[in-house]
């Protein structure tokens, strides 16, 4: 029994000794106003267990239900950001390489450019040289022609310079058979050293 029944039970057990009726005291005037008498709160009992069944079976099921609809969308949400996260994995990785593919082509074409451009040097290099070695010899033999041509004018101003030389000495000119004669022995004389 609580402390309140205990009081209400003690006053009620004076009055009933005294004879009297129970008189409200001022201590249960006191309590009365805080607690209420336990015997004016059964309805209020039973309200609360019929609210308390009544909650328990149909609020609670539809919180529970309600509670698992959203774990279970949390749960499938999750499920679709793991999904979600393997997928960017994936396609992270595709792209990876996909770029160390491209890398690989790039390094190709670019080692193919070098050595188109290298063996485009070596042909011009080689047509350069040859073009050069072709104008050497041209320059060659201009030179050659050239030095033919002046001896041969060597040769014949030589001829003249002996012949008026051997005509003053002699006292007399030469006829054209002499003339010829010496002339080519002059050349012949001429001739050998140009070959020294």
């Amino acid at each position: 029994m609580s402390f309140i029944g205990v009081a209400y039970a003690s006053e009620a057990a004076a009055a009933a000794a005294e004879g009297a009726e129970p008189a409200v005291s001022g201590l249960q005037k006191m309590l009365g106003a805080v607690y209420p008498n336990p015997a004016d709160i059964w309805p209020t009992w039973v309200a609360f267990l019929i609210l308390f069944f009544l909650l328990w079976k149909f609020a609670v099921p539809a919180i529970i239900g309600m509670l698992d609809k959203r774990a279970a969308t949390i749960k499938e949400s999750l499920e679709k950001a793991e999904e979600t996260k393997v997928e960017a994995e994936r396609l992270l990785e595709d792209y990876k390489k996909q770029m160390a593919e491209a890398r690989g082509e790039a390094a190709k074409v670019i080692d193919q450019a070098k050595t188109a451009a290298r063996a485009m040097a070596d042909d011009i290099e080689a047509k350069a040289k040859s073009d050069a070695e072709a104008v050497v010899a041209k320059a060659h033999e201009t030179m050659a022609a050239e030095r033919a041509a002046a001896a041969a004018e060597l040769q014949a101003q030589v001829a003249e310079l002996s012949t008026a030389v051997a005509s003053k000495l002699i006292g007399e000119t030469l006829d054209a058979k002499a003339h010829a004669k010496l002339i080519e022995r002059f050349v012949a004389e001429a001739g050998g050293l140009n070959d020294n």
